[in-house]
């Protein structure tokens, strides 16, 4: 007998500024948008299972909430959750039937694992006995050890934060982590799949292996070098002298720092025109093209037929090597979504949007 319903949801991201720089401990400007995860709950009395139909992975599990979770592999991100809510005092004591679906692209760079975390937790809070009511800022920060801490892996909060909190936020990196909405309303963008799949842990792996790697030989030749405060300008003679790769990683990596504090003033400013905003992240791209080389041939063919139906910039979204681009095409949506399909992707218009939610 159903006792009573409720859905939960939460959004998948885009990382507007600072891709690839979170691991380095270097600030992000990232987005919640309006691809989500969804999960219908249905609570009962008759025992205390939890019972899961996952129809988009055509996937079944039964879980015990009332007892420590044994993981049945790597990432086993839903018992995890009943593990970590657990140790914060949660009791579990009725059943329910949830039916989870999205439409976020999985594997493809938006975050889908984070939502599906947050959108998971949020769920258990409300089933528990007696029920949780986290903030925001905690949901996120069991979120990152649901999926990070957990399994032993490395990973920031940037995530977690665009999930739990919505909106557009500027994200510190570093321990403890923090993140702070910024008042800016963007409209125009448009997220694609370049329907290419992609290798988030080598991709990652290998990219900060050059740059950390670059950045120990670059301290070598300058003992005061700082990867926050040393201007590009200062850097670049030493930069000559490391191995082209590392010095073309961490060059770009500069490139980009110093463009996400622009676009921090920019959107803290009262005044700026979309081209401004098209043009930084045609200019952010460009490092993670040719610096990072995490873009694809096929990513660059969509990028440009967006561009020639009206977008004013975009770029590759998450890890690289295939996933996700986005692009800010205000004025331009419907043209440039068929334009990018007719590049061999899928399209859709998003906005950004709030974090997880219970309806």
């Amino acid at each position: 007998m159903s006792e009573r319903a409720f859905v939960v949801s939460a959004p998948g991201r885009i990382c507007l500024f600072g891709e690839h720089q979170d691991y380095l401990g270097l600030p992000v400007i990232a987005a919640a948008i309006t691809r989500r995860i969804r999960a219908e709950a249905h609570l009962s009395q008759n025992g205390h299972l939890l019972h899961l139909d996952m129809p988009d992975i055509g996937e079944q599990m039964e879980i015990d909430p009332s007892r420590e979770q044994q993981y049945a592999h790597s990432r086993d991100y839903l018992r995890a959750g009943v593990n970590v809510l657990r140790r914060q005092g949660a009791r579990f004591t009725r059943g329910a039937d949830v039916r989870i679906t999205s439409n976020i692209p999985m594997r493809a760079g938006v975050s889908s694992s984070s939502a599906l975390v947050i959108m998971w937790l949020r769920l258990l809070c409300e089933i528990a006995d007696p029920p949780l009511t986290p903030s925001a800022d905690m949901l996120a920060r069991w979120g990152h050890q649901t999926e990070v801490l957990e399994f032993g892996e490395p990973g920031g909060m940037m995530d977690h934060f665009c999930a739990a909190l919505g909106g557009v936020l500027y994200i510190d990196t570093i321990p403890p982590y923090r993140a702070v909405r910024l008042p800016v309303q963007l409209n125009g963008l448009v997220l694609a799949d370049s329907l290419q799949p992609k290798a988030t842990i080598e991709v990652l792996a290998s990219r900060r292996k050059d740059v950390t790697e670059g950045i120990a030989l670059l301290k070598e030749q300058m003992p005061h070098f700082d990867l926050h405060t040393t201007p590009l300008e200062e850097a670049e003679e030493a930069l000559l002298r490391l191995p082209e790769r590392n010095a073309r990683r961490v060059r770009a990596n500069l490139v980009n720092r110093d463009l996400t504090r622009r676009a921090l003033q920019l959107f803290q400013s009262d005044s700026w025109s979309p081209q401004m905003l098209g043009d930084l992240l045609l200019a952010h791209h460009a490092q993670l093209r040719d610096g990072l080389e995490v873009s694809t041939p096929k990513i660059e063919k969509m990028l440009e037929a967006a561009l020639r139906a009206g977008a004013l910039g975009g770029k590759v979204n998450g890890s690289g090597g295939g996933g996700c681009l986005f692009v800010f095409a205000p004025g331009h949506e419907e043209e440039v979504v068929e334009a990018l399909k007719s590049a061999g992707g899928d399209a859709w218009r998003v906005r950004v949007d709030t974090g997880v939610r219970v309806e």
